[in-house]
């Protein structure tokens, strides 16, 4: 895809989002206390990060690498798209060191314009091949699975289907929920097309439009529901449901986890990439050296209930173990066709 139709996409996708709204926080630059001292060895320095990531899921680790390093960072803070967007618009007088995604697909779209430097074999190989690229310009840093979260007061798991593309079942009409604006959905979208055919994955969002679900604009939105007995189910990432659950262990809601190559067994992932461009390359890297190591992994482990991809750092004992999912086959470089999912989302009638 050229640079210029990348562009085009992605800056849609981020008005798109502004204008519908995620489960990310609006974009701001983030300006914080600086640390002056680097330890002794260390690069030194500052580096700017773009994250799509908001500051209350990673300001904290973040500050945590401030600390550690003495390297200052400057965040700014948006949308995904919208974080990508103008990396591709800056060109090489992008300030940003750093682009720290919360979707493959952004991810791989900047890899493909050439915006990122490979990274070096022993940051790589910490992480499964399958949540990195294969061309070795980003690597994933925490897991995102997607779910079907649903009421426990009126079902069980038994209840629900055995794939994640028989909700398509005239028994489920007016009994689900969805968020067809939000970038994991889409991503999902995007992971079907590539899995069932463009002729499979419309005919599924055909089938579960034809189910008159509900439909929501963010994640959070979905759960709150489905706990609320407003809808049965909904299609969500699994890690809004601890954070209810962390706080009211009663909370009436569980997520199912599709397995065994199911299309609703999609593991994405949020990632980092260092840009071409970056003026402080080795600063860049030991941040992305920080996000692999424990402390970073068990952070997103215990405190997003996000699933940790380093061997040797257990999920929150809530969650399974990411090694128990026998993923669908699938490059998660291939997510980065969001402009065909879009195409077909406003085909459906469902943007």
């Amino acid at each position: 895809m050229r640079r210029s139709s990348l562009f085009v996409l992605l800056a849609g996708l981020a008005l798109l989002g502004a204008a519908c709204g995620n489960d990310q926080q609006p974009a701001v630059t983030g300006d914080r206390p600086t640390t002056t001292t680097a330890p002794e060895g260390g690069p030194g320095g500052s580096i700017t990060v773009y994250s799509g990531r908001s500051e209350e899921l990673v300001g904290p680790i973040i500050d945590r690498f401030r600390e550690a390093t003495g390297i200052d960072v400057e965040v700014r803070y948006g949308d995904t798209a919208e974080m990508a967007a103008l990396i591709l618009d800056e060109g090489d007088r992008s300030p940003a060191d750093v682009f720290f995604g919360q979707d493959a697909g952004a991810l791989g779209a900047l890899a493909a314009a050439g915006r990122f430097v490979e990274l070096d074999d022993d940051l790589l190989e910490r992480v499964d091949a399958s949540f990195r690229s294969p061309d070795g310009t980003w690597v994933g840093v925490s897991g995102r699975a997607r779910t079907v979260v649903y009421n426990t007061d009126r079902l069980s798991e038994d209840d629900l289907p055995d794939s994640i593309l028989d909700f398509t079942s005239p028994e489920w009409r007016g009994r689900l929920g969805w968020a067809p604006t939000n970038g994991s959905f889409q991503s999902f979208v995007t992971a079907l097309r590539v899995l069932v055919g463009e002729d499979g994955a419309r005919s599924w969002l055909e089938g579960i439009a034809a189910n008159e679900p509900a439909v929501y604009e963010r994640n959070t939105a979905i759960v709150e529901a489905v706990a609320a007995g407003e809808i049965d189910a909904g299609f969500v990432n699994h890690y809004y449901l601890y954070r209810y659950l962390a706080e009211n262990p009663d909370f009436p809601a569980a997520n199912k986890f599709y397995t065994d190559g199911d299309p609703g067994a999609l593991i994405n992932v949020a990632g980092v990439g260092i840009l071409g461009s970056s003026d402080n390359q080795e600063a860049a890297r030991a941040f992305v050296d920080f996000l692999l190591d424990r402390e970073a992994q068990e952070y997103f482990a215990s405190e997003t209930f996000e699933l940790p991809l380093v061997e040797g750092v257990e999920p929150d004992e809530a969650l399974p173990d990411i090694e128990q999912f026998r993923l669908p086959d699938i490059d998660l470089n291939q997510l980065s066709d969001l402009e065909g999912t879009l195409r077909l989302l406003n085909d459906v009638g469902v943007l």
